[in-house]
């Protein structure tokens, strides 16, 4: 196969995946989801998750997006320095991301700032967004597709704390944005959290804690412990099922963090929500691929 055609294939490959992000809902969103159904006692959230399961359904059987804001596409990108199209990635994920916006189709969510114009094809001046991680002596790559939507992740929050503030402030800091910030992002929510050295990082590390799957524990156990915490904290403000009540509020909190300053500590939370449209793709060196987020896929 000439290189040209390689590039065709994977962008074909990758354009498929992100029209079915766009329609169906991972494998572990729909699973928290139905638990947490299950959970809810309150007549309004009970109804409130049949409409959840209801637009999932019809989202699937009238092959379209199950939100209409299909936000903007970014990609965190796990490469090796072997795989052949490396070089063309940013490039290709460009044009995925026009052939699924026509093909899916998708909103058009791409304005170029101070011009105020829509591109129509949701690709512009650095959209979509790739985020990347280079790794030696591999020859695969990992690919995970999001969509940001206006209302949820888009609007996350960071800042530096002091450190007289301590990992209290963390907690503090997280759980006044879910009091305001968390009502308009169409809970349940998936929170991730960043804490690192600088409000860059942190934020960085919030989006990239979505990412996750649900049910997964950072590998410290501090940290791990905190997920709960403060999973158990969020729960207990009664958000609920779009924000109008009930016992359960998030799918989870996940934290990601790196060392830090002595003097500083970075934190930034971004959230996704119910409708959390994620999915991860690996490609061989022969750009076979494999689905792990959703069951069933075949690109």
């Amino acid at each position: 196969m000439s290189h040209e055609d390689q590039v065709r294939l994977m962008t074909d490959k990758m354009a498929s995946f992100v029209g079915h992000v766009a329609k169906v809902l991972p494998d572990d969103v729909q699973e928290k989801i139905t638990q947490m159904a299950a959970a809810e006692t309150d007549p309004l959230a009970k109804s409130i998750y049949e409409t959840m399961h209801r637009n999932m359904q019809l989202a699937e059987k009238l092959d379209r997006p199950s939100c209409q804001d299909t936000g903007v596409l970014q990609y965190w990108v796990k490469c090796g320095t072997g795989f052949p199209l490396m070089g063309d990635l940013e490039a290709l994920l460009k044009e995925a991301t026009v052939q699924a916006t026509f093909a899916t189709p998708l909103r058009h969510n791409s304005v170029e700032t101070f011009d105020e114009v829509n591109t129509k094809r949701n690709v512009g001046k650095g959209t979509p967004t790739v985020f990347w991680d280079i790794v030696s002596d591999w020859d695969g790559c990992e690919i995970y597709v999001y969509m940001a939507g206006g209302g949820c992740t888009l609007p996350g929050h960071a800042m530096v704390l002091m450190p007289g503030d301590g990992y209290e402030g963390v907690a503090k800091f997280v759980l006044d944005r879910m009091t305001s910030y968390g009502l308009n992002a169409c809970p349940p929510l998936l929170v991730g959290v960043g804490v690192a050295t600088s409000v860059e990082t942190a934020a960085l590390l919030s989006k990239k804690a979505l990412m996750r799957p649900i049910g997964s524990h950072n590998d410290n156990e501090r940290a791990a412990k905190m997920e709960q915490l403060l999973e158990d904290g969020i729960n207990k403000i009664g958000l609920g099922p779009q924000g109008l009540g009930g016992a359960l509020s998030v799918m989870g909190v996940n934290i990601e963090n790196t060392a830090r300053h002595p003097s500083a500590i970075g934190v930034a939370v971004n959230v996704g929500c119910w409708n959390h449209r994620r999915g991860h793709v690996i490609f061989d060196a022969d750009l076979n691929a494999t689905v792990t987020t959703h069951s069933g896929v075949e690109l």
